[in-house]
């Protein structure tokens, strides 16, 4: 794995594809600056070392050019009150502009480029595009994991223009190597808690695990596709079915291999997908019609944290209800409370990325799991074992 540590960036300019896609509110205020604060010690080190810092990400999904809402220059503010200086911003990731101010940049100064979704070449993986980005920088940094799955201009296709000088910065190294520890010889009890509301945005993490973990814990919209290929009646919960029949296989599959398979024995059930619905708790397998299962109930709430607090390694992805919704978030609390009970007494925890991060964050418990992946979609797709772009571009010289 080619890394920053065993790179000298005195005296260049280091153009470093980070991930900035933060949300921002109304005013374009930044309301979660995880993904900034994750990359700051790649930027130091460059800074450190008497380089020159170049800045590039993508924010948001613009469809057609620019997009006020999606402009990077709303966190330039917030960038230079962390590094104690002022932050430099083009315009324009590519062009005249964008050039001069990279000709121009000296040793510890740090320079932002505009989106790089304002132009489609980017996401098309446009060598052209790629060249003339790559003309801004002598060495490519990439540390973007949660793009490490997209094959984009400025997260693959760009390194073939650094053959010497790409590597990876802190956040990628350290994503790769927290997946790697779960991957490989972890230490048993392991647990996988799988959550969120599709099955089928999950079938092949699960599928990989069932020869890895002791117990496989199922909740959030997904379990009730379970419940049902169980043999459930599940009221007018959140189904898959055409996935019902892979549900039953999936069972199966874990009675085979011996793995703890557990579907929430009780849901938190609403009469509607409001936090103002009337509320009750079932059985999850004899839910009343018109009902729906919103979040994990109290008996599966403390068969899951037993389970929990009895491990060694801990991946978790998904959360158990809706959480965003504060009746429907006792399920998620309930099992990161019983993570970082684990963390504590010395299991090893990784929290795989969006919404289950979010979560994590949102309780505070952020600091007090072993790891909090960046990268939702490329951490899923890594343990799929799918080569992702982004990792092969630095770590191949024929890419």
């Amino acid at each position: 794995m080619r890394t920053i540590d065993e790179y000298n960036f005195a005296g260049k300019k280091a153009l470093v594809r980070v991930d900035f896609n933060v949300p921002l509110d109304a005013e374009y205020r930044i309301t979660d600056d995880t993904r900034i604060r994750a990359a700051v010690p790649t930027i130091q080190k460059i800074l450190a070392d008497g380089g020159a810092v170049i800045l590039m990400s993508h924010l948001g999904r613009p469809k057609a050019g620019p997009e006020e809402k999606y402009s990077l220059k709303h966190l330039v503010n917030r960038l230079s009150q962390e590094f104690n200086t002022t932050v430099l911003f083009a315009e324009d990731c590519v062009g005249p502009q964008a050039a001069q101010m990279a000709h121009d940049l000296k040793p510890g100064e740090i320079l932002l480029l505009e989106n790089l979704r304002f132009h489609k070449a980017e996401e098309k993986g446009d060598a052209d595009f790629a060249k003339e980005l790559a003309t801004l920088g002598d060495v490519y940094v990439n540390d973007a994991f949660g793009t490490a799955h997209r094959e984009h201009a400025s997260t693959a296709v760009i390194a073939r223009y650094f053959p010497k000088d790409k590597v990876m910065g802190y956040v990628m190294t350290a994503e790769l190597e927290n997946a790697r520890r779960v991957l490989g010889n972890a230490e048993r009890p392991y647990t996988a808690i799988m959550g969120g509301a599709k099955i089928s945005d999950k079938i092949l993490i699960i599928e990989k695990l069932m020869d890895r973990v002791d117990n496989l814990l199922i909740g959030g919209g997904m379990s009730y596709t379970f419940v049902k290929a169980d043999g459930g009646q599940i009221g007018s919960s959140l189904v898959e079915e055409d996935k019902i029949d892979l549900a039953k296989r999936l069972i199966a599959m874990a009675r085979e291999k011996g793995v703890n398979l557990m579907i929430p024995v009780d849901s938190v059930v609403a009469d509607a997908f409001s936090n103002d619905a009337n509320i009750d708790t079932s059985l999850s397998h004899h839910i009343k019609p018109l009902w729906m299962g919103l979040d994990i109930g109290p008996t599966a709430r403390e068969q899951y944290a037993d389970v929990i607090r009895n491990s060694k390694t801990i991946l978790w992805n998904g959360p158990m209800g809706v959480f965003e919704m504060s009746n429907f978030s006792v399920g998620t609390e309930a099992v990161a409370d019983a993570v970082v009970d684990a963390t504590r007494m010395g299991a090893y925890s990784l929290i795989g990325g969006g919404d289950s991060a979010a979560a994590v964050n949102k309780f505070g418990y952020a600091d007090k799991v072993s790891y909090v992946s960046t990268g939702g979609g490329a951490l899923l797709e890594y343990m799929e074992g799918k080569t992702l772009p982004g990792v092969a571009a630095i770590e191949r010289d024929d890419y």
